[in-house]
């Protein structure tokens, strides 16, 4: 399989996410952290939107923190780093 056909394909992050895209992805998180029973991820991302980029950060790295470790929420984990590596991005 060639790499056009996705044999050794990439994973593209979106690095110029704004900051209503990054909130859209937040609220995201925390309604899906909602859904699948992560209350102690869902309670660390609420109220995010409309907060300075400080407490979104902190929030952001705090969720990232717990999560560490638990390789079986991997792909949620990933949807934090992509927002975590976007930050720089929020005014």
């Amino acid at each position: 399989m060639s790499e056009e056909e996705g044999g050794n394909e990439t994973l593209r992050w979106p690095t110029n996410l704004d900051r209503p895209a990054i909130e859209q992805r937040l609220i995201w998180a925390r309604q899906t952290a909602e859904q699948t029973g992560l209350g102690e991820v869902a309670s660390i991302l609420k109220g995010v939107e409309g907060l300075p980029p400080a407490g979104v950060a902190k929030s952001v790295m705090a969720a990232l923190r717990w999560l560490e470790g638990k390789p079986e929420l991997r792909a949620f984990t990933l949807q934090l780093e992509m927002v975590a590596l976007n930050l720089k991005n929020l005014r």
